[in-house]
This record gives structure tokens, sequence and C-alpha cells, in this order.
């Protein structure tokens, strides 16, 4: 290429025309500089209906909070007229039941009915506890799916009180020492929880609500490898919903059931090789790592929970029984079917059926049924007039709301 000197330096001339060639590129650019800012009014614009829209939610903002106040300062009066009149039944699983279906039959969006029920969910839980906080035995300890049931059917304003056992639950509710309890009644997967249902053959306390949970069960623990598992531990339901997933990925591995998976995940946390199976919550009380999420078997995996008390509850509008009954006394063939006819006979659905032993004697069995409807509204009140004629033992365990989600 040719080149010229100056002085010292040596410059391309093809480097001088491109600079020349620039040179006259810019020109123009320079006396179109004024048309450079008309971009400007439209980012302050655009900024402009921005702050339009933040004053408007900051204004929806500062009504929501006005309006829970208020009803926070309603719920108070409520307490305050409930005590006056000598009644200490603050909490009414039944109106709160009308409330959140409302709720969801009239919600538009864009929020889904879950997430609209959890937020007035908060809301009636700390209105709730304006006028006397509730107390909530369940099967801990803290970290189980129990706990989480708790949360999602009272809120977060409530005193929990996690105990060690089923049946320390039912103590801890039937002495007053605590108004509810949550505890386990059956899995999608594994079937019924024995222990609870057992519970009932003795118990007093009635059923006053059931809560529907989708179970999630995590792999986890400290390890880095999953080579590095030497013996899995969790609650023997968990153990059984994740039995496929173990058995592909893991099929030498000792497994050992343990009373909850918050135990099995306190172990993995302090025992060396040792891994954990349980919910997301167990994960984080206990500082683990979740090696694989989801490892249940199936993706539908879902957990059932009764909330017990002292007390059965008037109609909701859309309930469900659980009764416990035998014909252990009556004679003859067909005694089972003599106790179901009147169901059938007044379209009364049965949604579960189940024996079990009655503890009496040996191979004696009682019966626990879930059916559609109230005990006191027609047609169950009807159809249960006629079971108690033929039935040698019949309860209502309770009377209470279906889950809303």
């Amino acid at each position: 290429m040719a080149t010229r000197k100056t002085g010292s330096k040596t410059t391309s001339l093809g480097a001088q025309a491109t600079r020349r060639q620039a040179s006259k590129s810019k020109a123009p650019a320079k006396a179109k500089a004024p048309a450079k800012a008309k971009p400007k009014p439209r980012v302050q614009s655009t900024s402009s209906a921005l702050d339009g829209i933040r004053a408007e939610i900051d204004a929806i903002d500062d009504r929501l909070a006005a309006l829970i106040s208020a009803r926070a300062r309603v719920a108070q009066t409520v307490g305050a007229a409930k005590r006056a009149a000598g009644t200490a039944e603050f909490y009414r699983p039944e109106r709160e039941a009308e409330v959140l279906r409302r709720i969801v039959t009239d919600n538009a969006g864009p929020l889904s009915d879950e997430e609209m029920v959890r937020l007035f969910r908060e809301i009636m839980s700390a209105c709730l506890a304006q006028q006397a906080p509730l107390k909530i035995a369940f099967l801990g300890p803290e970290g189980t799916f129990t706990q989480q049931a708790v949360l999602k059917h009272f809120g977060h304003s409530v005193r929990a009180i996690p105990l060690a056992a089923i049946d320390e639950v039912f103590r801890e509710v039937e002495s007053g020492a605590a108004d509810f309890g949550v505890v386990p009644i059956e899995n999608s997967t594994e079937g019924t929880v024995s222990h609870t249902a057992d519970m009932f053959l003795l118990s007093p306390l009635k059923i006053c609500g059931e809560v529907e949970l989708r179970i999630s069960q995590n792999l986890m623990g400290r390890m880095r490898h999953l080579a590095d598992i030497q013996r899995i531990v969790s609650h023997s339901q968990s153990l059984a919903q994740t039995r496929s997933w173990l058995a592909e990925h893991l099929p030498h591995v000792e497994r050992i059931a343990v009373s909850s998976n918050a135990e099995a995940a306190r172990r993995a946390r302090d025992e060396e090789g040792t891994a954990a199976v349980g919910g997301a919550v167990a994960a984080e009380v206990y500082g683990l790592d979740i090696l694989v999420p989801e490892i249940e078997d199936r993706e539908d995996n879902t957990t059932r929970f009764f909330v017990v008390g002292r007390k059965l509850l008037a109609p909701s509008g859309v309930d469900r029984t659980t009764l416990l009954f035998s014909a252990r006394d009556t004679l003859g063939a067909g005694a089972l079917v003599r106790l179901l006819e009147p169901f059938s006979q007044h379209g009364v659905s049965l949604s579960r059926l189940e024996s079990r032993p009655s503890r009496r004697k040996k191979w004696d069995y009682v019966f626990f049924a879930d059916v559609e409807g109230h005990a006191d509204v027609p047609p169950l009140s009807t159809a249960l007039a006629q079971v108690k004629q033929v039935a040698s033992l019949l309860k209502v365990l309770g009377s209470y709301p279906r889950a809303i989600l």
C-alpha cells in the first residue's frame, strides 16, 4: 500500500481516506443533531404512564389496608360480644367455609382460586387472632406435612403445638389444652392412616374439617453425590410413596422408617451418609440440600387430614359426614347390605368405606364410611334414621365442610 512520510510519522493513505470519508458521513449527522432529542418525549411519556400506574396501585393499597383494619376492628367487636354472652366459640369452621366458597365463586381473576383462598385465609386468620388466637395441636415436630396442613387450613396467626404422636394430639384437644388438632387420615397412594382411624374407636372428639394437601417428596441431605448415601430415613408413608423411585435409583441403599419426616431430616443433618425423604419445609428447617426434588411415584400424590375438635358443627351447605357403624349383633346373611341400602335408597353417595378391627374380640370389625351431606340435613338424616334401626352401633364422628381446594 502506498504511504506518505510526515516527519518521523508514517501515515497510511488508505487510513486518511477512511477518516475523510468518516468525516463526510458525520457532517450530515451534525446538521440533524436536534432530531436526536425526539425520543426523549417518548421516554418521559412512558415514565409518566408508569408513575400514574404506581400511584393507582398505591391508592388501591391504601384502600386495602384501610379495609383490612376495619375488618380487624369488627372482629374485635365480635369477640367482645361473644365474651359478654359467655361463649368461647370464636372460631366457626362452617362460617369460614361459606366465606371462602363465596370468594372462589366470585373470583374474576387474574389470580387463581388457590391464591385468592390463601390470601383471604390469612386475613381471616389474623382477624380471628384479634378475638383469641387459636391453639392447634398437630403431629410434629416442626417441618412435617401435618404442619403444612395446619397453615393451609388455619393460616399463620395461630399457635401451632407440635406433638410426637397422634394419640398425644387427641389428648391435647380432649383436655382443652388445644382448641383443635390436625392429624393425617389417608393418602391417595397408600390409603388410610390406621392409627388415626383407630383413635376414633375410643375418643370423644369430633371431626370438624378436612384438609387436602398435595404431597411432594424430596430426597435431601448434606452429601454432594447420590453415591455418598449410605442409608435413607423417612416416615413409613413417605418411603411407601417413593418406593418405585428409590428402587430404580438407589436400589441397594438401606431404608429406615422413623416416627416423622422431621425426625428423618434431623438425622440427615446430624449423621454422615444419611439422607432423608420429606417435604421442602423440613429441608429448610434443618438446613439440608434438596438432592433430587419430587421423587414421589405419583404426580397427584395427596394426603387428606382431619381437623378434630370437641363439638359437632352446624351445616355449611357443602358438607361431608364420617360415620362409624357395625352390624356385629345383627344375625343372618346380608347384614352389611342392609346397613348400606338406605344410602342408596335416598341418593346419598359414599366416598369411602373401610373395615377396621373393633379391638373387642378377634375377627370382630367395625366400618368407617365417608358420605356426602350433613347428618342433620335430608336426605342423609333420613337415611341415617333407617340405618340406626338395623345397626348395632352407629356413631357420627363428624359432619364438616368439605375441603375448599
